[in-house]
């Protein structure tokens, strides 16, 4: 359920309601790509401004069921995105947990605890505009995944990347159909049309979904990681492991420093909104 407006909300905002609500955005998420690829792997751009509302809230229901959903509200105003689309979310949940993020800001707002929204952002203003650059590129990490790409030493990496690789492996061929071929080391080898074709027809059409696995295709490096969390196939622990058995043997073997740390931090942050989305928009 869509949480009550309360208090101050205006059912009709005026022009300049909307005008003044785009600026504050556009300056707090000034300059984000709108392609969800490129938005990941830049992360979060450091523009914090302060606190300029008392609430976020979610209001009711607007437009049609194909375009429609639960607008966000901040003292009871509707918010447009950079590009003046209104900030609507599909489900009640997800304008619920997008809500969450505003609430919890503190004394200014910092883009990087809100990847929700900015997510969001990306995925109004870009994806639901240009659906196929972004499912076209999906697919061409399909032709050289992660998952495919083994290691040839030393020993307990090959075994590690094994143990964590292979359900996702045997879930593409069991559950999609698609049979990839392992490739020892770094050289390319083409993997088979057939299994690439099933695997595309996977890609979700409908934009939150699609934004959302374009968003952990780049930060994992693996379009099956990123089909499988979109059909609920694993839960997001495991394929966040799956994602960084390489890294995390590393880090075993040399210790890892703090800005790495940080960088992983901010990866998972904008990895878990989007299993948001994928978890709260069927």
């Amino acid at each position: 359920m869509a949480a009550a407006a309360g208090p101050g909300y205006t059912p009709a905002a005026t022009h300049n309601d909307w005008n003044v609500m785009r600026d504050i955005f556009t300056e707090i998420f000034e300059n984000q790509p709108l392609d969800p690829m490129v938005s990941a792997r830049q992360g979060a751009r450091a523009s914090l401004r302060k606190r300029f509302y008392e609430r976020a809230q979610v209001g009711e229901k607007v437009g049609e069921k194909t375009d429609g959903g639960f607008p966000l509200l901040l003292d009871g105003k509707p918010v447009r995105t950079p590009a003046r689309r209104a900030l609507v979310a599909p489900t009640a949940a997800l304008a619920e947990a997008i809500a969450q993020e505003w609430n919890a800001q503190a004394d200014v707002i910092d883009p990087a605890t809100v990847p929700l929204t900015r997510l969001a952002n990306v995925i109004i203003d870009g994806v639901a505009q240009t659906p196929r650059p972004v499912a076209d590129e999906v697919a061409q990490y399909l032709g050289t995944d992660l998952l495919c790409y083994r290691a040839d030493g030393p020993p307990g990496l090959v075994e590690r990347q094994s143990a964590l690789w292979k359900p996702f492996l045997d879930w593409a061929h069991e559950a999609l159909g698609a049979r990839f071929i392992l490739v020892e080391g770094i050289v390319h080898a083409a993997q088979p049309e057939e299994a690439l074709t099933a695997a595309r027809n996977a890609i979700p059409a409908d934009p939150w979904r699609l934004g959302a696995v374009a968003s952990v295709v780049t930060i994992t490096g693996s379009g099956l990681l990123a089909l499988a969390l979109a059909a609920g196939a694993f839960d997001a622990e495991t394929i966040w492991m799956a994602a960084h058995v390489d890294e995390d043997w590393q880090i075993s073997q040399w210790g890892s420093d703090q800005l790495a740390t940080e960088r992983r931090a901010n990866r998972f942050a904008e990895f878990s909104a989007a299993a948001t989305v994928l978890r709260l928009v069927p």
